[in-house]
């Protein structure tokens, strides 16, 4: 009950977080948007899906994973499966996989207590191909099912400056 409790004032810390920054840079932000996960774990088959309308495909653009876990997450890793529906219904599948400590073992992000958030990037200076209604759905490509301890998950699209 405690571990939830802190979970839901940090959540509210990130979500004012968040507000703030994405009222002071909003016109690069075409997408911030994150989903809290079940306090019994991640299950292969709950698919996160995140939809971006593009308006205007000639800037580039950085894609970011964000991910916030418990410090007693097991892994050093997070590895995702990424489809991706473009707005010619086409599809495309990646594998993807989120680095969340070093060599050394020690989280990487930031932490604040026993909770640490990653701002991982995958894509940078990219062009989207097409303008019109993106769909990005996530599943969890690891061994374990349900996955504990990943307690939001998220995507952060930028307009490159």
């Amino acid at each position: 009950m405690i571990t939830r409790l802190k979970h839901n004032v940090l959540s509210l810390v990130v979500f004012i977080t968040l507000s703030l920054l994405m009222i002071s840079c909003g016109k690069n932000v075409l997408l911030s948007k994150y989903t809290s996960l079940p306090e019994e774990g991640w299950k292969t088959d709950n698919k996160l899906t995140f939809e971006v309308d593009v308006k205007d495909n000639k800037p580039y653009h950085n894609i970011f994973l964000t991910v916030r876990h418990a410090d007693s997450y097991p892994f050093s890793n997070l590895f995702v499966f990424l489809t991706t529906t473009y707005p010619d219904g086409k599809k495309s599948v990646d594998t993807l996989e989120c680095v969340l400590a070093n060599k050394k073992g020690e989280w990487q992000g930031d932490g604040a207590g026993d909770i640490w958030d990653n701002k991982i990037p995958i894509k940078q200076n990219v062009m989207f191909p097409a303008t019109g209604k993106y769909t990005f759905t996530f599943e969890q490509g690891m061994r374990m099912n349900p996955l504990p301890l990943i307690m939001d998950f998220g995507m952060i699209i930028e307009k490159v400056d």
